[in-house]
C-alpha cells in the first residue's frame, strides 16, 4: 500500500491512496475549524463557569469568614435556643417566634434588637448575657460572651430572612 501527500498552495491535504482502487480524501482546514469551533462552543462555557466557580477572586476572604460565623451561630443556637426556638418557632409562646412576621409584631427587627432580648430577656426568654440583671429574668444554664451573643443575633437574623429553611450546622 503506497500513501502519497500532497500539499495545495491554499493549505488543503490532499492524500491518496492506492490499494486496488484510487481513493482521494480532502480534509480542508475549514472543516477541521468547524469541528474545532463545535467542540469548544460544548466545552467552553462549563469550562468557564468551573474556573470562575473556584476562583478565589470570586469567593473573597469575607465568605469564607461569613461562612465560619454561620457555622458559630447554629452552634451556638443549637446549644442555647432550639430547646424553645425549633426552626424558628416558639414552643412555649407561640406568638413570640423567630419569624419575620412574628419579630416586627414584636418589635424586634435588628441585630441589635435581638441581641438585647438574647444578652437581658424578655417575657418569658430568659437572658444569657454575662450581666443579666434581674436575677430572675436570667437563665440558670451557661452565659454567653457578648461577642457569642452578637454572632448568634446575626445567626438568627439571617435565618429569619430566609424563612427559617435549616437551622442544622452547615458540615454536619
Amino acid at each position: 500500500m503506497a500513501i502519497l501527500s500532497v500539499a495545495s498552495s491554499c493549505r488543503t491535504p490532499l492524500l491518496l491512496s492506492i490499494k486496488g482502487h484510487v481513493k482521494i480524501e480532502l480534509k480542508s482546514d475549514l472543516q477541521q475549524q468547524n469541528k474545532q469551533l463545535k467542540l469548544s462552543k460544548c466545552l467552553v462555557p462549563p469550562l468557564i463557569a468551573a474556573i470562575v466557580t473556584l476562583s478565589p477572586f470570586c469567593h473573597p476572604q469575607a465568605s469564607l469568614a461569613q461562612g465560619v460565623e454561620i457555622h458559630r451561630g447554629a452552634t451556638l443556637f443549637n446549644r442555647a435556643c432550639i430547646g424553645c426556638h425549633v426552626g424558628g418557632g416558639n414552643i412555649i409562646q407561640p406568638g413570640a417566634t423567630l419569624f419575620p412576621e412574628d419579630l416586627a409584631r414584636n418589635g424586634v427587627q435588628t441585630e441589635d434588637e435581638i441581641y438585647q432580648i438574647t444578652y437581658s430577656g424578655k417575657g418569658r426568654m430568659p437572658g444569657f448575657g454575662q450581666n443579666c440583671t434581674p436575677r430572675g429574668q436570667c437563665t440558670f444554664g451557661a452565659r454567653l460572651q457578648d461577642e457569642e451573643i452578637k454572632v448568634l443575633a446575626e445567626y438568627v437574623r439571617s435565618q429569619a430572612d430566609q424563612g427559617w429553611k435549616s437551622n442544622e450546622i452547615p458540615g454536619k
